[in-house]
């Protein structure tokens, strides 16, 4: 018996996690996500993929015998503008609607160009070491230690402003933070056992950080890129509103928010909603950002 029960116990206990099972259980959870940001993010796609059906007006349609009118529930307000106009009597709702496609559009490709070569650089970085690892640390450090504002001004001055620049902008910073957060982590994962007896056997290093680095980095990747979209969100408002942002007359919340900056007294409603617009949807992405790093943490939760 006792010999029956030493060859049933395994010889390395620690195995890493099915990447499956990682999402079964990332689904499970989403019933237990955070009720109201949820609401809100579901919101935002929402009017980003449907806002020509959604949206009461055309964003940039002038109705300047309309200019600044007030929202609905005001005296002189009509149901036809429930957010009322700005100076050129532009829908303010269909503006937002509308601006909400640049924002999340903007986020995703930042995302997924700056964000993915993040992540490539950062594992490989990890794992292999060495004179490697210094290279690509040294210029993230150099990358994270320009002002974004100051290399967005004289990227704009030299290549003018549009969509397609500010992309460009954002890539280098979120691609830094990527590949750091993800090198720390991919130090750590490549001492653990089962990294190691893939080394013994002599598993090729493409194979071993395809199989046993990436799974088990991206619960990282999925939270620190839910953080990051608020994050560029916030970067491009700003930008925006210092003119070095999205071109007018595209319907930019920043934009707004400039564009209304000199009615505030008068026409507070051009600057208050596109502010909430913003102020909402970088909290509920962070709130979200948070629940998920608790819920894909092994730490934090049972398997």
């Amino acid at each position: 018996m006792a010999q029956d029960s030493e060859k049933r116990t395994p010889i390395l206990q620690v195995q890493p996690v099915p990447f499956y099972r990682r999402l079964i259980v990332a689904a499970a959870a989403l019933k237990r996500a955070p009720l109201i940001p949820t609401i809100i993010l579901v919101l935002l796609i929402f009017s980003a993929v449907f806002a020509p059906i959604i949206a009461p007006h055309p964003p940039t349609k002038n109705d300047v015998m309309h200019n600044l009118a007030p929202p609905a529930w005001h005296g002189e307000g009509s149901w036809s503008k429930v957010l009322g106009s700005d100076q050129l009597g532009r829908d303010v709702l269909s503006r937002i609607i509308y601006g909400t496609q640049i924002s999340l559009a903007l986020s995703l490709l930042v995302i997924f160009l700056g964000g993915g070569t993040g992540v490539v650089l950062g594992t490989v970085s990890g794992y292999l070491g060495g004179r490697w690892d210094a290279l690509v640390q040294r210029g993230v450090e150099a990358i994270l230690a320009l002002p974004t504002i100051l290399v967005a001004l004289a990227f704009v001055f030299t290549f003018g402003f549009s969509f397609w620049n500010v992309m460009f902008i954002l890539c280098p910073g979120v691609g830094a933070r990527f590949a750091r957060m993800v090198r720390g982590e991919t130090l750590s994962v490549k001492e653990r056992d089962y990294v190691a007896l893939a080394r013994v056997i002599g598993s090729p290093t493409h194979r071993t950080v395809i199989k046993h680095i990436v799974p088990n980095v991206f619960n990282t990747i999925v939270v620190l890129a839910t953080l990051e979209v608020g994050q560029v969100i916030l970067v491009e408002s700003s930008l925006s509103f210092l003119g070095v942002g999205i071109p007018p007359p595209r319907p930019a919340w920043g934009l707004m928010v400039a564009e209304g900056r000199q009615y505030m007294t008068t026409a507070y409603w051009i600057t208050l909603f596109p502010g909430l617009a913003i102020l909402v949807t970088v909290l509920s992405l962070n709130l979200f950002g948070d629940w998920l790093r608790d819920t894909l943490d092994p730490r934090r939760r049972q398997l």
